[in-house]
């Protein structure tokens, strides 16, 4: 057993708190994780604000990087020392899910509950980590090695922003060279799915936002075309040749996923990448999307496949073929994780990290 500091949530909606918590040493099959840095996620604000329900009191944070510090019974090719990524993907790795190579939808992903507060209550490690803080225990499906020579704010996004967005062309979407996509939402998971339309070799990427300053910054990660929100998705699609082969919705709005075939050809998709609140109600007329065979489908994660994917972006990197650190926006110490939210919610840069001291 041991202390740590962490961010913890006691009431959705309000301000995290700073506590310190007993974190419990792994068990078979885990491993503790001390962390370096963890990038702000919509997702844990939408959590923190009770848009997914969940129990209470509860760390968030899953889009983590940091070293191995102790590791449990069964632990093999994952020495203590070792550097890694943390995500929220735990798989059992034997499920039909995982045997079909969908590890984002494993079935019987088993459960850690590490963490416990000062008078001994259990504290919720939510989406399987717990990473607002400065150490985690997590299964070993959750990490994987990473290199030394990669700073620990750009790290640290591969984990689910650069995965979501870019593994839902890869992997998903499996866009193919000469197909045309839209990415509506130009933040940091946007951005992302615009790189990954640019390396599958995609003709046209339009990139779709209400800021013009944010259209602009995707033509600097691959998208060819901007246009602001607002706009008839299916006549500025026209304006520009054709309708659009692939759809990204890369935000959780309900106007804006209700619009998302308006841009899409016969037999195109389009793929809910940003998540909304439970609850949130679509609208779309089905004779349409029946008669010209278009489909409406969802993406955990960019379906990532840890061990296959991560190797091949960090290598995209060192080549300089995909941007890490222009996506980091901010960084700040556990203390002033509020403000690092704060700024998420308001929109404020596109990925904005706590490094730990």
């Amino acid at each position: 057993m041991r202390d740590i500091r962490a961010a913890v949530c006691r009431e959705f909606g309000a301000a995290l708190q700073i506590e310190t918590l007993t974190l419990a040493p792994p068990g078979p099959g885990a491993v503790q994780v001390d962390i370096e840095a963890v990038a702000i996620c919509h997702s844990d604000i939408t959590f923190a604000d009770g848009g997914w329900g969940g129990d209470l009191p509860a760390v968030y944070g899953h889009e983590a990087v940091g070293r191995v510090s102790a590791v449990g019974d069964g632990v093999a090719n994952m020495p203590v020392g070792a550097r890694v990524l943390v995500t929220l993907i735990r798989a059992c790795g034997t499920c039909p899910a995982c045997s079909g190579g969908r590890p984002t939808q494993c079935g019987d992903p088993g459960a850690i509950t590490p963490l416990t507060d000062a008078s001994g209550a259990g504290v919720v490690a939510a989406m399987n980590c717990g990473a607002f803080a400065e150490a985690v225990t997590v299964d070993a499906s959750q990490v994987v090695t990473i290199p030394e020579d990669i700073a620990p704010e750009a790290a640290c996004i591969l984990s689910c922003g650069v995965v979501t967005g870019l593994g839902a062309a890869v992997n998903t979407a499996q866009v193919r060279p000469g197909d045309w996509c839209v990415v509506i939402g130009a933040g940091g998971v946007g951005l992302n799915a615009v790189q990954g339309a640019r390396l599958a070799g995609a003709a046209r990427i339009v990139a779709v936002d209400i800021s013009q300053d944010k259209l602009d910054a995707a033509r600097d990660f691959g998208a060819t075309d901007g246009v602001l929100a607002g706009a008839d998705g299916r006549q500025a699609m026209l304006a520009l040749g054709r309708l659009a082969d692939h759809i990204f919705v890369t935000v959780g709005a309900g106007s804006v996923i209700d619009g998302a075939l308006d841009w899409c050809a016969p037999h195109g998709t389009a793929y809910l990448v940003g998540m909304p609140h439970v609850g949130t109600v679509g609208h779309f007329d089905p004779v349409s999307a029946s008669y010209y065979g278009q489909g409406l489908r969802g993406t955990r994660m960019g379906d990532v496949v840890l061990r296959r994917d991560i190797p091949w972006l960090l290598d995209l990197h060192a080549q300089g073929r995909l941007k890490l650190e222009e996506l980091v926006s901010g960084t700040y110490p556990l203390e002033a994780i509020n403000d690092a939210i704060a700024a998420t919610r308001a929109g404020q840069g596109r990925r904005n990290v706590v490094v730990m001291a």
